[in-house]
């Protein structure tokens, strides 16, 4: 062998016994650390976080929604808008862009501990987004939050769904329904005690957002039960699309009790509030409150209140999984109790056409007390599996706004349309209102953590003062006589949505 083969192979020959008598002086090879253990105390998709007792979950969806005829996230058109869509009722080429869209994307935390007295749980969800807001500048990228409470025993405080809420159409349909005052959607703050009973029973007092922010024309944070009490002393606060309110400042929570009861076919619940419908200063005249009105004196406090009553049933006739709810609640002087649909109604239809409503708490004028107006609804809805991949369901509510003897006296004194309103020689005085919406949603899940579906909606506004009446120019619909009557619209949206451990 030649002398470089036998001095490259020495050299090999040494390494490897280098590297053989190095690797034995190492300790046998580390238990692999399971650092990830899954946590099966609360379901699917928990975990421990390493070196704590505490189990979390992670969820997350993206959405991609089109919408025609709505818009500020599905709401139809003209139906109770308070921002964003005002002035979309027109429906003429300028005010009004029938095609909208909204893309969000959320994520969820879900934090458990077990405690002598109970888990202890902290959730967050909130996201962003953006929207083509109708009848706003598109500058709408947001972020926001409908979740963030914690919840120790029975004690639950945050960023919460109503306690008062019973059925959530958010399982069954796309849109903004307006025929319930669900607060599934975005949430509210309220701080609430539940003690949980034998046999599913269930009993909780809350205390809960009744109007935040709510003072003077203000009626509160959107995700409020709103605070909506009206001076009809003064001029034009029933407007064409517009609603101008004369509130006391937010100085108590709206008081919640339900009692619920939970069981394999599904559950019942019944449920009642107590919500601040306080008038602001007394003012005649002038379309603003006006400054140094202190001195008017103001109509005493004023106490609204709401009830309801539904239920849902599971595996509907023997079907699995099919479902069928039924919820109506009543109030007087507490309308977000009933409906979102806490703005004005505003439709114009072909020619000079036109359908309004106008919702509030109460109303007053100068010397008078409050006068809480009455509202009331009734909702359902079915929803059938073909199959496990497909899924249909059917829903509807109607939702009448009432205003009584009094409340009609002052808004039509002598038969007769008072300043308040933005009409006049109106043929019939009468302000009270109804709505109803019938729609239904197909949904095809070919992965059970996608959603592709279609929702179709019918809503139909029954008018307040139904007649004719001489009206203002609005936006690019021009003054003149106009017939008042009933008015629809139909809405579709289309939804493609990716889950992650919702």
């Amino acid at each position: 062998m030649p002398r470089g083969d036998r001095l490259l192979l020495g050299i090999a020959a040494g390494l490897a016994g280098a590297a053989a008598a190095q690797a034995a002086e190492l300790p046998a090879s580390a238990k692999p650390i399971d650092y990830v253990k899954a946590c099966g105390l609360y379901g699917a998709g928990f975990w421990y976080v390493p070196g704590s007792e505490t189990c979390l979950k992670v969820g997350a969806y993206v959405r991609a929604q089109s919408e025609w005829n709505a818009g500020n996230g599905g709401i139809p058109i003209g139906f109770g808008v308070n921002a964003g869509d005002v002035g979309a009722g027109r429906f003429d080429r300028t005010d009004t862009s029938q095609l909208s869209f909204r893309t969000r994307a959320g994520i969820s935390l879900d934090m458990r501990t077990q405690t002598e007295y109970g888990t202890l749980r902290g959730y967050i969800e909130g996201g962003f987004q953006t929207s083509a807001l109708n009848g706003t500048a598109p500058t709408n990228d947001a972020v926001w939050i409908d979740r963030g409470f914690v919840q120790f025993g029975g004690l639950t405080a945050g960023r919460i769904r109503s306690f008062f809420d019973i059925n959530s159409f958010g399982a069954y349909n796309y849109a903004n329904q307006r025929m319930s005052g669900d607060t599934t959607a975005l949430g509210l703050w309220g701080i609430a005690y539940t003690v949980q009973g034998d046999g599913g029973l269930s009993a909780t007092l809350s205390f809960e957002d009744g109007g935040s922010s709510s003072q003077g024309n203000s009626t509160g944070q959107n995700t409020s039960r709103q605070h909506m009490v009206v001076n009809l002393s003064m001029t034009s606060q029933f407007g064409l699309g517009t609603t101008s309110y004369d509130n006391a400042g937010w100085r108590f929570p709206d008081v919640i009790g339900s009692a619920r009861l939970d069981r394999p076919w599904g559950y019942a619940q019944v449920s009642a509030a107590l919500h601040d419908a306080s008038g602001g200063y007394y003012q005649t005249g002038g379309t603003a409150l006006a400054s140094g009105i202190a001195f008017n004196g103001h109509p005493a406090d004023a106490w609204g209140w709401a009830v309801s009553g539904g239920f849902t049933l599971n595996d509907l006739l023997g079907w699995k999984s099919d479902q069928f709810g039924m919820q109506t609640s009543y109030a007087q002087g507490a309308a977000g109790y009933v409906t979102r649909a806490t703005g004005p109604f505003e439709l114009y239809g072909s020619g000079n056409s036109a359908a309004f409503g106008w919702i509030t708490d109460g109303v007053f004028t100068t010397g008078s007390a409050v006068e809480l107006t009455t509202v009331w609804g009734i909702n359902g809805f079915v929803q059938h599996f073909w199959s496990p991949r497909w899924r249909t369901s059917l829903y509807g509510g109607y939702v009448e706004v009432d205003y009584d003897v009094a409340a009609r006296a002052m808004i039509c004194p002598g038969g007769v349309a008072s300043a308040t309103l933005q009409m006049t020689a109106v043929s019939n005085c009468s302000p009270s209102f109804s709505f109803w919406q019938a729609g239904t949603r197909t949904q095809w899940n070919p992965h059970p953590d996608l959603d592709i579906g279609v929702d179709v909606l019918f809503s139909h506004l029954n008018t307040a003062f139904a007649g004719t009446a001489t009206l203002v120019a609005n936006g690019a619909r021009s003054a003149g006589i106009y017939a008042i009557q009933d008015q629809d619209v139909w809405t579709v949206f289309f939804r493609i949505q990716r889950n992650f451990l919702p």
